[in-house]
């Protein structure tokens, strides 16, 4: 019944019920939060599960060895010692006498929330952070900007949130409806709530990689401070619609004090060793008629359009002096290799597209959509977001992110790093919506992502009908139906 499955698991006969825990040396930390999980307090002696440290295992490798007088988890690391903690979590109370020697087939094991669409409660974002934790992926990737909202607090820059932070109203439906909620929507973090959330996800072996989407995505800080914009003069709101807005940075000396500024802060806030600088979706219609992009353009001997990967490549040394990997969206236009080998990529396009990026000596987190866009639908259900494909449950299970015999890298070469699921909130303004596009999903790709090469998706179903039980139990999956704005029509007033 355990999701993901372990990589080596021999079952005997018998079981253990465990009366308390016992902390070697070097495991206090995992050893309070399994007693936080399993409510059994740490004790000296007795029918105890023991933690304890051996050298010798994998950075996220342990062994967990089950008696009828005892259980016996080891690991190196505390990352190895908190993926057994949550396999104990899911075999309490009465855990069967077994032997497990465990370790992941891929080290980023990652799932973006898009906080900057639909605002989500700090109280949301933990119970999300343990749910992680229980399918033991390891990155949640936060993305905090966008369009339509700024979702953190920027020492010095108020106005990020005063006003990026809030929209009048949303759109209801796929991008282009020309229907909107009128219903004002906004939030955002503070930074020491934020750090607070780091902690409470490090205990849990999960790290937080920020994004902040740059140098396109970014009408809510152009709404904020429209001179980082090639229209200073122009007033914008924050954007209420879907797709993409044609509003971008400009190339000048204060847009890159702006992307220094911030990023430094949020480097700050956040200690994971990568930061996302977003990357994507970048329209330069605007470039193309700024005097500031006509000049860089025509020093650097290339046309407007093809500022796109030099701005990546000076974020990219902005992240770089702060001590951090820079990691940024796949785009077709990266296909030309411009871009520096030690960026990071997310592949999320087609396999393709992370193949190729492999090839050009770059380290890759497999993300294609087709396979890993969780605001999809996940059947022909009317009340089903309204964005195509469908994706099932099954099509995530058969994903494969080293198909066709790409490298795994160790974080020094090129290859693939790991991969992760997108929950996109356009359509998801609710914990509730986000619980429904997640679950089972997540706990297909979890596997496809820990585990080595299946026994098939009939395992994973006769393991998942259990486990599906043990979600009910966390609140993991809606009480009750959900239902999305637009699936089966839109209701809000339309804009001619």
């Amino acid at each position: 019944m355990l999701i993901p499955r372990p990589a080596r698991l021999i079952r005997r006969a018998g079981s253990c019920v465990p009366t308390g825990i016992l902390a070697g040396p070097g495991t206090h930390g995992p050893a309070r939060l399994l007693a936080a999980y399993t409510g059994l307090p740490l004790v000296p002696d007795g029918p105890v599960i023991r933690l304890a440290r051996k050298p010798g295992l994998g950075p996220e490798e342990y062994t967990l060895e089950v008696t009828p007088g005892r259980a016996l988890l080891t690991a190196s690391t505390e990352a190895g010692l908190l993926a057994g903690v949550q396999t104990i979590r899911q075999l309490h109370p009465r855990l069967p006498c077994l032997t497990i020697r465990d370790a992941p087939r891929l080290p980023w094991r990652g799932v973006l929330l898009d906080v900057a669409r639909h605002f989500m409660p700090l109280s949301f974002l933990r119970e999300f952070v343990d749910l992680l934790a229980l399918h033991k992926f390891n990155v949640l990737h936060l993305h905090l900007t966008d369009d339509q909202g700024w979702r953190i607090e920027i020492g010095g820059r108020p106005r990020l949130t005063e006003v990026g932070a809030w929209r009048a109203e949303s759109m209801v439906g796929p991008a282009g409806s020309g229907v909107f909620d009128g219903v004002p929507h906004g939030g955002f973090y503070t930074q020491r709530e934020l750090r607070d959330l780091v902690a409470f996800a490090a205990e849990r072996g999960v790290r937080i990689v920020p994004e902040i989407d740059l140098p396109g995505h970014v009408r809510a800080a152009l709404a904020a401070y429209p001179s980082l914009g090639n229209r200073p003069s122009v007033a914008l709101p924050v954007w209420t619609e879907w797709g993409i807005s044609p509003d971008i940075l400009g190339v000048h000396d204060e847009a890159f004090a702006f992307c220094r500024d911030v990023l430094t802060q949020v480097a700050g806030v956040f200690p994971a060793p990568y930061l996302h600088i977003g990357g994507d979706e970048c329209p330069t219609t605007q470039w193309e008629t700024s005097p500031d992009a006509q000049a860089t353009a025509a020093a650097l001997g290339v046309r407007p359009a093809e500022l796109h990967p030099w701005f990546l490549g000076r974020l990219h040394d902005i992240v770089a002096e702060l001590g951090r990997r820079a990691v940024c969206w796949d785009e077709t236009g990266h296909a030309a290799g411009r871009l520096p080998a030690e960026l990071i990529v997310t592949a999320w396009r087609d396999p393709a597209h992370g193949a190729l990026a492999v090839a050009r000596g770059h380290q890759v987190v497999m993300a294609p959509h087709t396979s890993t866009y969780f605001d999809y639908r996940q059947s022909e259900d009317p009340g089903e977001p309204p964005r195509e494909p469908v994706t099932t449950l099954e099509d995530v299970y058969r994903f494969d992110p080293l198909a066709g015999g790409l490298p795994v890298s160790d974080g020094t070469t090129p290859g693939v790093l790991g991969t992760q699921a997108q929950l996109w909130t356009e359509h998801a303004p609710t914990p509730e919506h986000v619980r429904h596009l997640a679950f089972p999903r997540l706990c297909a790709l979890a596997e496809r992502a820990w585990s080595p090469p299946s026994r098939g998706y009939a395992d994973f179903r006769q393991r998942l009908a259990g486990h599906l039980d043990r979600l009910r139990a966390l609140g993991a999956l809606p009480k009750e139906r959900v239902r999305f704005a637009g699936a089966l029509g839109v209701s809000g007033k339309t804009v001619p």
